[in-house]
């Protein structure tokens, strides 16, 4: 559940500077991001560290029945010793969030009040995240490559790197249930999703240029290059060498910006990249493409 969690928070921070652009709006972007990120580290926090976690529990127990709670009370609840939560009760003393009046009178300090509401606010945040990943998962969109209706059984299927829906039913591959009506070339949400929808992870090509050192566009095999083109679906240009090396043959690539992730996404979604890749920058994509396990192939573009 926290992995999945995880790969659904990312893309939403990417959203949000879609939509947010310039000005205040930016501004705000920028906190919804960092707040997303600061939920994110606090809750794992919480949740790897059960010292923490039982303080938090242990603490909303006192501050619902004191000052009249024992310690043999809030052990039960728990599931964990009378001793347990003596060592626990001493610790939060000793941090400043509990206060004690005698035997089994426990006071929540407003330190601890404050670390309480703290924690709520986060719990409350992460628990609306949840909900949003669950909605995510459980709805996909697709796009209708025939009219569909509502309620109509469709079969998904990935097509040039993008998730189709059809009213052709298969036995293989995933299937679910449109939920909004479509008309051919529209958008389409399926819901209950069964099955695996069958994608090959395709190989990314690596263009390499010399550096300006040794010669950068003008040492470049270009009739080598454009051939390379010609084969190529996406093309992305990483470095200044190897953008006027494109240039020089009139192409105009396709990324130049966040080429490596671009080159990943694409090769996962089963579309071939290549990247034109100046010398010294060769080095970090393919280290990139081996951190996700992904085939390449490095082909040298220098003049002979």
């Amino acid at each position: 559940m926290v992995t999945i969690f995880v790969e659904a928070i990312i893309p939403l921070s990417k959203k949000l500077s879609i939509v947010f652009e310039g000005g205040l709006q930016r501004f705000t972007q920028l906190t919804i991001a960092w707040l997303v990120s600061d939920i994110m580290v606090s809750m794992a926090q919480i949740l790897k560290s059960k010292n923490l976690a039982t303080k938090f529990q242990i603490m909303v127990e006192i501050a619902a029945h004191q000052p009249n709670i024992q310690q043999k009370d809030i052990a039960p609840r728990l599931g964990i010793t009378s001793q347990a939560v003596s060592e626990y009760v001493k610790e939060l003393i000793k941090d400043g969030w509990l206060s004690s009046e005698g035997r089994s009178r426990y006071k929540v300090t407003k330190e601890g009040v404050d670390w309480i509401l703290q924690m709520s606010r986060q719990l409350h945040s992460y628990a609306w995240f949840v909900s949003k990943a669950v909605a995510d998962i459980s709805t996909t969109t697709a796009i209708a490559d025939s009219d569909l209706s509502v309620g109509q059984p469709a079969s998904l299927y990935m097509k040039d790197g993008l998730l189709f829906a059809s009213k052709i039913i298969s036995d293989k591959g995933a299937k679910g249930i449109a939920i909004t009506e479509a008309k051919k070339g529209q958008d389409v949400g399926i819901r209950n999703v069964e099955g695996v929808i069958k994608l090959e992870s395709a190989k990314v090509t690596i263009g390499k240029v010399p550096n300006v050192q040794g010669g950068g566009s003008k040492s470049t095999d270009l009739a080598r290059l454009e051939k390379e083109i010609k084969e190529a679906r996406l093309v992305g240009a990483m470095g200044m060498e190897a953008l006027v090396a494109l240039m020089q043959i009139g192409v105009k690539p396709d990324y130049v910006h966040g080429v490596r992730e671009s080159a990943i996404e694409a090769a996962y979604c089963g579309l071939p990249f290549l990247v034109i890749c100046s010398e010294d920058k060769v080095s970090i994509l393919v280290q990139r493409l081996e951190e996700e396990n992904l085939d390449y192939e490095i082909v040298d573009l220098k003049k002979r």
